[in-house]
Formats: structure tokens, C-alpha cells, sequence
């Protein structure tokens, strides 16, 4: 199986941003057309609030979760553990924390944060009943 998390860096580079490249990178598994899950994410590039708020990239890993595991319930400690998880790796979930924008020290680039999302998306979802990894 392909590394997502180039996958997704890759799709970045490529007219897609942050969320929509790790959403792109789960086309096959989400059962979305890639131009459906371009539109779905179209909105988070540069984060949330254009880096005020959360990054992009882990907005599409979340989006990714409840398409992966939705049935009916919420999904509050997988989402939880997720978003743990994408802090302890890149420092930080808001965008304009991890660019640096009031300290001048960038923790993660956005590169690095679309690769650990898609990465985190990888190891903890469950597609059909079974982890990706």
C-alpha cells in the first residue's frame, strides 16, 4: 500500500489544500469522488478562520474519521485521541500556532502537518471494519 501521508503532500503540491490533499489521499476508501472531496474541503485551506483556528489538515483527518466510523453516534474519544495525537506531532493544531505567527517560530510546515495527518488518519481509521495500516 502507498504512503499516504506523501500522497497527500504530493496532492498539496498539486492544486489541492491542506484538508482537501488528506482528504484526497482516502478517495478510494472514502468512497467519495476525489472532485467531491476536493469541494468538501475547499473551505479549510490555511486552517479554520484563514489560520486563526485549527489546521486544515487535521480537519480533513477528522472529516476522514467519521466517514470511516460513523454510525450513528458521535465519535467524541476517537476525535479526541486524533486530534492528541496530530498535537503531540506537530506541536501545535491551531494554524496560525504552528506557523508562528505571533512567536516567528514556525513548529510544523504545512507539508509536515498534511504528512502527519494523513499518517494519523492511516494508523487509527477503521475502513470496512479493519485499520488501514
Amino acid at each position: 500500500m502507498e504512503n499516504r501521508g506523501e500522497k497527500a503532500v504530493w496532492l498539496k503540491h498539486n492544486g489541492h489544500n491542506c484538508c482537501q490533499a488528506v482528504l484526497a489521499a482516502f478517495a478510494g476508501e472514502a468512497g467519495l469522488e476525489p472532485e467531491t472531496l476536493k469541494k468538501l474541503g475547499a473551505a479549510f485551506g490555511t486552517g479554520m478562520g484563514c489560520m486563526e483556528a485549527t489546521c486544515g489538515a487535521l480537519c480533513g483527518a477528522e472529516m476522514l474519521l467519521g466517514l470511516a466510523e460513523y454510525q450513528g453516534a458521535p465519535l467524541r474519544a476517537r476525535a479526541k485521541e486524533m486530534y492528541r495525537v496530530f498535537e503531540e506531532r506537530c506541536g501545535a493544531t491551531l494554524c496560525k500556532d504552528l506557523k508562528g505567527v505571533a512567536t516567528g517560530q514556525m513548529l510544523c510546515s504545512c507539508d509536515d502537518c498534511v504528512r502527519h495527518a494523513a499518517d494519523i488518519a492511516e494508523e487509527m481509521l477503521l475502513w470496512g471494519g479493519e485499520e488501514t495500516a
